[in-house]
């Protein structure tokens, strides 16, 4: 079946995007990952330097995933075939008397790798923008904590847009948040290219946030694939939640995500923040997963309509557009 022209061009534009594919704490053992439907390995070398590469070994089929860490390269589990962690080049075939035989052509894809915000990330092709670094976090000297991921049945840009959305949290948060207004105030909405931010305050009300007294957040998307809050908390200082859907496929996600306090931060404790997070996290599950279409629908499949409280959510979606111009100019 012929993908539909905006369809096709949003894949396009998340293969030329950064995503996670693993936690770094989980980097004891090489990770399996899949990304838009390649097939990864993600592991730390003996150099303690992350490393993400095709799982198959070209030999016979081998995942490298269940496979051994050497010093500059990994082995295949089935034959021991190693290939180097720098350029995926077949290094080592334990059943060659001379090595010099070894097959020239044999190695596995070798993908970038950045560890930033207690993750791995990486890029399938030549990457169109720099790897993710909001301004507001440069000087907070942050210390993250990596949420356990959740697997979501739904897109990229149906997650972020769930993450951001505020008129769902009288009906979907009632614990987590305590009652809300169902009608949404004006939104102070600002966009610049692929990054759009909204302000807005927050009251203790009577949820689990309420002895933390009141702030103001900071949301922050930027497309394709973060969307953060940074509470600034006059009496406490900065904590910041955000979230990095990582795509499967196209209408499945790995949502790795993960919560961080400014290292003067006076409030709770990374753990008891990533145990209310994740609490809206979950009680957003049930409802996200039923969602259809299970993507935007870029090409307008289907009929929806927007309103007020809808503005933050559409100038996401034209922060995607602009990320799908940039791929389609090259």
């Amino acid at each position: 079946m012929t993908l539909a022209p905006k369809r096709a061009l949003a894949e396009e534009a998340m293969r030329h995007s950064w995503f996670p594919v693993a936690r770094s704490v989980d980097l004891a053992r090489p990770q399996a990952a899949t990304l838009l439907g390649t097939k990864l390995v993600v592991y730390r070398d003996g150099a303690g330097r992350p490393v993400v590469q095709s799982r198959r070994c070209p030999h016979r089929g081998g995942d490298l995933s269940i496979g051994a860490v050497h010093a500059g390269s990994i082995g295949c589990p089935y034959h021991g075939w190693q290939f180097a962690s720098d350029s995926g080049a077949c290094v080592r075939v334990p059943s060659l008397a001379d090595q010099a035989k070894i097959p020239p052509k044999a190695r596995i894809a070798t993908y970038p790798a950045v560890e930033r915000f207690g993750h791995v990330w990486t890029v399938l092709e030549e990457p169109i923008v720099e790897m993710y670094d909001p301004a507001e976090w440069r000087d907070a000297q942050l210390v993250w904590l990596a949420a356990d991921p959740i697997d979501s049945p739904v897109g990229v840009g149906v997650t972020i847009e769930n993450f951001r959305d505020v008129a769902h949290f009288p009906f979907v948060h009632k614990v987590s948040m305590g009652p809300t207004p169902e009608v949404v105030e004006p939104l102070d909405v600002r966009r610049d290219g692929l990054d759009v931010w909204m302000f807005r305050p927050l009251t203790a009300g009577s949820g689990e946030w309420a002895g933390d007294g009141d702030c103001m957040m900071r949301y922050h998307c930027i497309a394709p694939g973060l969307a953060s809050i940074t509470y600034d908390y006059e009496r406490l200082g900065i904590r910041v939640v955000a979230g990095f859907p990582s795509p499967v496929s196209y209408e499945h996600v790995k949502i790795f995500w993960g919560v961080a306090n400014a290292v003067d931060y006076a409030g709770a404790s990374l753990e008891e923040n990533l145990r209310i997070e994740e609490m809206v996290y979950l009680e957003d599950a049930p409802i996200v997963e039923n969602l259809d279409p299970r993507e935007i629908p870029w090409d307008a499949e289907v009929e929806e309509f927007s309103v007020p409280a809808d503005r933050f959510t559409l100038n996401y979606r034209r922060c995607f557009h602009e990320l799908m111009r940039r791929v389609q100019g090259g």
